[in-house]
């Protein structure tokens, strides 16, 4: 699967941005069919960094939600400036 269909957009509200600060995770919007293994190989090989894990949720409107932990050696903060939520 291409990853530019799995991961559709970052998504900037202020839960993320509290994420991103405190525990180094960004929330994507992604594929209603992507699962977990899916998600971490194609947030991997767009941005190139090391995803520690990955947690799902699909919210009641249907929308799935990926919350991807960095590891350290890659602040999330960097990693959403250059997606320009920053």
């Amino acid at each position: 699967m291409d990853p530019h269909q799995i991961i559709r957009n970052p998504l900037s509200t202020e839960k993320s941005i509290r994420l991103m600060e405190s525990e180094n995770k960004l929330i994507f919007v992604v594929g209603r069919r992507a699962n977990k293994h899916d998600i971490k190989q194609a947030i991997e090989k767009l941005f190139k960094v090391k995803v520690v894990g990955v947690n799902t949720y699909i919210t009641p409107a249907g929308e799935k939600r990926a919350y991807v932990t960095f590891s350290d050696e890659t602040p999330a903060i960097d990693i959403a400036t250059n997606l320009g939520l920053m």
